[in-house]
């Protein structure tokens, strides 16, 4: 690694979306550096059933806990700073900044800023229940001047049975990337010209392809944002 590069520390949650985002930074670090080059990494997780735990008890604070944990992991292992490839737990990151040993990129401040880059105005929400009920979306949207519309209680409810069920699990289906779809649309019938997919595991089964709206891909776009924070531009 050039001694100028800065080295990536990944405080990660679940496995498939914390995987997609370390292996865009170890890939697209080549169109940067060159050949097989990226910035050095470092990747820590708990259980996934610890995070899982404090989530169902609705224990933010304790989330942040977690996360802590891996953040000074991460600084003794010479991390220069962190991103967090998991939507949800960013609502514990209130608790986690003002005790970190390192700088974070929050996931959607970079969908925001990407979604204000290309024109877009209104932006439809998707991720676990926990996520689109949240503030982590709409308090960085709206900051940037950005519209968005939540799916309805019945939409969010399905949704969160996908990714818990199924795509932490690795279990990608033709339904489900059905399901995704028509929600899309309809997210676009009221309004939306984009859809931010805050769960990094939904870019596993959905992508610009085979979306009735142009996404944005939290999982790429944050993976995207660390490489150029590591390179320096």
């Amino acid at each position: 690694m050039h001694t100028s590069q800065k080295h990536i520390g990944i405080v990660a949650c679940s496995a498939e979306g914390a995987a997609l985002c370390y292996r865009t930074i170890c890939l697209e670090g080549a169109a940067l550096l060159g050949p097989h080059a990226h910035p050095e990494v470092s990747m820590h997780t708990p259980s996934l059933a610890d995070y899982m735990a404090q989530i169902h008890r609705g224990n933010w604070p304790g989330v942040g806990e977690l996360m802590l944990a891996s953040a000074d992991k991460l600084a003794k292992a010479g991390a220069d700073f962190l991103i967090c490839p998991d939507n949800t737990i960013h609502q514990s990151l209130p608790f986690v900044v003002p005790r970190s040993p390192l700088p974070w990129l929050h996931i959607a401040e970079v969908a925001a800023q990407h979604a204000v880059e290309q024109g877009f105005h209104t932006v439809g929400i998707t991720g676990t229940r926990w996520l689109v009920d949240s503030e982590v979306y709409p308090e960085k949207l709206t900051a940037h001047g950005l519209k968005y519309v939540r799916p309805s209680v019945a939409e969010r409810d399905e949704c969160n049975r996908i990714i818990m069920d199924e795509l932490v699990c690795s279990r990608f289906t033709p339904d489900s990337v059905a399901y995704f779809q028509q929600l899309i649309r309809r997210l676009k019938d009221q309004g939306c010209d984009t859809v931010v997919l805050g769960c990094t595991e939904i870019p596993l089964i959905m992508n610009d392809a085979n979306s009735p709206l142009p996404i944005l891909d939290s999982t790429r776009l944050l993976a995207r944002a660390a490489l150029k924070r590591a390179v320096g531009i």
